[in-house]
Order: structure tokens, then sequence, then C-alpha cells
């Protein structure tokens, strides 16, 4: 299953504790100090495309500092921890909403400081107490909690009503080999494929009330918010084509105000199924909310190559 969304605790690690030790015949001090425990960090890979395995764990604490030792010797450093998580993923610190992307240009992310090390009793020595007989104890590591968010990388999104006919174009303009049938909801989560070096996301079905939880919901429009063009497909089987493009834009609106402002082309879909009067009509109707309509239909190459040229560009 595809997990796109996660909630985790991450702690520093725990500083050691400093030394109360002496000299032999206690003639100075010579506890050292403990060690800062590990910090925690967020590094971006290619290996990996879903969040799952921060839902299967969801507490990340760094290793704890090691406490000081005699002869004014420091701990061993804990441990630091490294989360790898695929690029693309928003972290969210729950309490700030202070948001940072992890990618290629911010591979490495900084989450939590581990706590310091406490000082051992050499450091509180003084010429009026040259044996002092305390020492601090290590300090808690930054805790904070994060909301991961995975937007994939994609440059194309394909959107719809159900069965408008997305997974099908996806499979015919890559291997993506998606799953499809003909009733509602055969896309279950954000399949994608790659046609000539881009990567096209299709996005499973909307519905009216998507934005209040019908059907599949919106969860999955995060994955379109970044994309360079939108592709708004419509099936020829549509009884009314204004109305299903107006039910997903409304959808858009209700998720993101910024969606629908996105550069898009609307796709009329399946025209295979239709006489060449029925295709004309629904052409010049959707043209009133958007100039750049192609016909097309994956059992048709002529019609296939207008859109072929756009997704080369």
């Amino acid at each position: 299953m595809f997990i796109d969304e996660a909630e985790i605790m991450v702690k520093g690690g725990h500083g050691g504790a400093g030394k109360v030790a002496f000299f032999r015949n206690r003639k100075g001090s010579s506890g050292g100090n403990g060690a800062p425990g590990g910090d925690v960090y967020a590094m971006a890979t290619s290996n990996l495309t879903h969040l799952k395995p921060f839902t299967e764990v969801v507490k990340y604490i760094g290793g704890n500092g090691g406490p000081g030792g005699p002869n004014k010797r420091t701990g061993l450093h804990g441990k630091d921890l490294y989360l790898k998580m695929p690029i693309g993923t928003s972290i969210i610190d729950i309490v700030t909403n202070k948001e940072i992307v992890i990618n290629e240009n911010n591979p490495k992310i900084l989450l939590c400081k581990g706590g310091a090390g406490g000082l051992g009793n050499v450091a509180f020595k003084s010429p009026i107490n040259r044996t002092p007989q305390n020492a601090e104890p290590g300090k808690e590591g930054q805790e904070r909690n994060f909301k991961l968010i995975l937007r994939l990388i994609a440059n194309f999104g394909l959107i719809g009503l159900p069965n408008a006919g997305k997974s099908s174009l996806l499979n015919k303009l890559t291997a993506a080999d998606v799953r499809t049938a003909n009733y509602p909801f055969t896309t279950l989560e954000p399949n994608l494929g790659v046609y000539n070096g881009k990567v096209i996301a299709d996005v499973p079905g909307l519905i009216e009330g998507a934005s209040t939880g019908k059907g599949l919901g919106i969860k999955f429009l995060k994955h379109i918010e970044k994309v360079d063009l939108i592709f708004h497909c419509i099936s020829i089987e549509s009884q009314n084509v204004a109305t299903e493009y107006n039910t997903v834009v409304n959808e858009l609106k209700s998720y993101n105000p910024k969606l629908p402002e996105k550069k898009s082309i609307i796709l009329l879909t399946k025209i295979d199924l239709a006489d060449q009067k029925e295709i004309d009509e629904k052409v010049k109707e959707l043209k009133k909310f958007n100039k750049d309509v192609l016909a097309i239909s994956i059992f048709d190459e002529k019609s296939l190559e207008k859109l072929k040229q756009v997704l080369t560009k």
C-alpha cells in the first residue's frame, strides 16, 4: 500500500553525565566531562518512494552520550541517527508548523540536537576548592514531533472523475502497467510512468464532494501541487462535459485555491466511442473553459501525436 503521510517523534540523545573523580591520594580533581548526545538528521534517498517505514516505527532517538571518566577523560559522543526519507518529503514541525522539504538541493536536515554533556568535577576546581565533590548530569536531547508528507516528483499530472481514461492513457504512453477496468475507483493510489524522461502521475479519480471526504477524498491531490502541467481528462461518454469539468475544478479549489491556476490542458478521451459531430460539439463546449483542448483515443495514434508533442517539449 502506498503511504504518503506519517507522524513521528524525534529526540536527540541524552548527554552523558560528568564524572566525580580524583587523582591518587586526593591530590586534585580528575573527573572528565560527559559527551553530547547524538543528533538526529533526515537524509534524502532515491531508494525509497513511500513513507511506510515511518508508520511502522514512530519514535526515533539519537544515541546517548557517554559519561566522563577519571583522569580527565571525556565520554564518547552519542551516535548520530540518520532517517532516510524519499526525495520530495515535506517535514512539518507540528508545534510551529514550520515546513522544510528534503530534496537534491537540501539532502540533509538536522531535526534534533543531542543534549549537552555534563561537566566533570575538574571544571569546578578553583584555588579555594581544589577537590570539588560535584559534577553535572547530562542534558536531555531536543524533542520534536513532525508530520511527514510525501509529494511525488512529477512533471505532469492526470486528473479527472473516475473512468475518465487516465490509467489507460498512462499505460499507453509509458510502461506503467496500471490496473484498469470499466468501473469507478480502479485506481486506489497514485501511479507513475515515464515518457521520454518526463514523469507522469495518475491521481485517483475525484467525485463531487471529495473535499468533504466522499469517494477517495482529495488526499492524493498533494501529488500534483508541484507538477508543471495538469491534464484534465474528461471522457467523451460524459453526458455533460461542462458539469464534469466544473465538478473537478471546484474540488481542486476546495483543496488548494491555487491549483486551478496551474497551466492545464483538457483531454477529451475515448473519442473512438463517438462520431465526429459529437466530438466537435464537446470540444467546442470545453473550449469555453480552456482554449487548450485535445481530443484523443489510446487506439488512435494520430490523435495522440499532439499530446506526445506537448510531453516532449
